[in-house]
């Protein structure tokens, strides 16, 4: 894992998450559609669904939603909600997070300007680390 803070940059606060993979699988097995309109935003759908590894996908990105809620300190609800994030991938295949304009505004009231982030899973487990920083 490697978050390169921009240079003078400042860590915030940081937060990370793991789940098994097969719990997403479960539930979106369940619930189907509704679950992943509920969780994840139309453009990380994209990405993910059209995959071999849908629930490898779809498992980081609900590790990564839930470690940035901790990095915020509020968890899931109605400061951040799921779909107040969506892990875009940039360039070089890196991942970004976009916010929404509340949750941008939430970052400014922290004192930050960004949240970077890290993520990662094997076959069974997917993990994400979130930094908040300025």
């Amino acid at each position: 894992m490697n978050i390169n803070l921009p240079p003078g940059g400042i860590l915030i606060n940081l937060g990370c998450d793991v789940i098994e993979i097969s719990r997403i699988k479960g539930v979106t097995e369940r619930h189907g559609q509704r679950f992943l309109d509920r969780v994840f935003t139309a453009d990380e759908l994209a990405y993910c669904l059209p995959n071999a590894n849908i629930y490898q996908h779809l498992a980081v990105r609900f590790a990564a939603k839930e470690a940035i809620s901790k990095c915020f300190t509020t968890g899931i609800g109605p400061e951040f909600g799921w779909r107040s994030a969506s892990i875009v991938h940039g360039e070089r295949q890196e991942p970004i997070v976009l916010l929404d304009e509340k949750t941008q505004a939430l970052v400014n009231a922290l004192g930050g300007t960004r949240v970077l982030i890290s993520l990662s899973h094997s076959e069974t487990v997917a993990m994400a680390v979130a930094a908040l920083v300025k």
